[in-house]
């Protein structure tokens, strides 16, 4: 249907990357693709040019939709021109030096090239698979070792600052939905009885042992394409919040994300579990690719990341029921302070296995 909101976007990028005005020739087809929540995805066919991949960035969740393209340009240039182990889809234009469209509603679209026989998957089958996730965000880190981390600008502010949301956490219990935070008190204290974790993030942040690297923070095994044919890692993508981190942000989320045996909607919570084969391939994987660059203290305090990543998540739930469910997405009462209990559950069981296996005091 030509007068849907991607039409004139997806036009505009054919008629430049064709050199010249789409004809009545030109058959077009446009369909959703992937299952994301921010942002709305497309693959664009045409007779006249290679399928494309068409996107609609969330203006509501990105501020500032330039600043998520302009990253995007730098590190696919420095990648493009400086490392020979990491492919990126390439971005396209739709005028001269121009990758950003503003539609007549003014959304803002963006283009990259399709990448034929890849596909995503939502979690991990086999740990196989979750450890070549964790290489494969970890060849992205380690690129751009001798990339400028200042040239990137901020997307999401202060978005795995932990001692922040420890403080959104404080404020969301002054506030005035008494109900919830009186429900909330016994898991506040959980979260509370934890605040080491909050003191060693402060340290990570004032201590030069704890370089600012190029992190993706959105790691997860759906941003990671595989080959349909071959089974084995493409890219990573979705390169929306690439921004300056430090150590723990991406190892931890995939240690969140993949690691569990259920995700942070499961209502079992005394069936969660941190499985081994998972963890142990996650880390081992990614210290495979990133052990020779990350400093000394890094690699003493590996595992922290899943630690640090869990816990602020834990946090993140709470505050959020506790506001009355102003950010996350629910689909019924109370569901953030059970997503907020599965969380501190998982961290319960990291810490239990970190323990055990590992020698961890936490």
């Amino acid at each position: 249907m030509r007068t849907a909101e991607y039409w004139d976007a997806a036009i505009a990028f054919i008629n430049f990357n064709c050199g010249r005005q789409k004809t009545d020739s030109d058959k077009i087809d446009i369909q959703p693709i992937g299952n994301g929540l921010i942002n709305h995805t497309y693959i664009v066919s045409c007779n006249s040019l290679s399928s494309f991949i068409l996107q609609q960035i969330n203006k509501n969740v990105f501020k500032k939709p330039g600043d998520v393209q302009e990253n995007y340009f730098k590190i696919w240039q420095f990648a493009e021109y400086e490392s020979k182990d990491l492919q990126l889809p390439s971005p396209y234009f739709y005028e001269k030096e121009k990758m950003l469209f503003k539609d007549r509603n003014e959304n803002y679209w963006r283009a990259f090239r399709y990448i034929p026989d890849s596909v995503t998957l939502n979690i991990p089958q086999k740990a196989q698979q979750a450890k070549a996730a964790a290489k494969a965000f970890a060849k992205f880190t380690a690129a751009f070792a001798d990339f400028n981390t200042e040239l990137l600008k901020i997307i999401i502010p202060d978005f795995h600052n932990l001692s922040f949301r420890y403080e959104e956490m404080e404020e969301a219990e002054k506030g005035d939905l008494y109900e919830r935070i009186q429900k909330a008190q016994p898991l506040l204290q959980e979260l509370k009885k934890r605040e080491h974790y909050r003191h060693f993030y402060d340290i990570i942040t004032s201590s030069h042992e704890f370089p600012v690297r190029v992190m993706h923070h959105d790691a997860k095994i759906a941003n990671v394409l595989f080959s349909k044919t071959t089974g084995r890692v493409i890219c990573p993508v979705d390169f929306d919040t690439v921004m300056p981190g430090y150590y723990f942000s991406d190892l931890g989320d995939m240690i969140r994300s993949m690691a569990g045996n259920a995700d942070e909607n499961y209502l079992h919570f005394e069936k969660i579990q941190i499985r081994k084969s998972y963890y142990d391939a996650i880390v081992s994987g990614y210290l495979s690719i990133m052990e020779k660059q990350l400093t000394d203290s890094e690699k003493k305090y590996i595992h922290y990341a899943g630690l640090i990543m869990i816990y602020m998540q834990a946090i993140r739930f709470i505050t959020d029921f506790m506001r009355g469910g102003i950010y996350y997405k629910t689909e019924y009462k109370g569901q953030n302070f059970d997503r907020a209990l599965n969380q501190l559950t998982l961290l319960k069981r990291l810490e239990e296995l970190l323990k055990n296996a590992y020698g961890l005091k936490t």
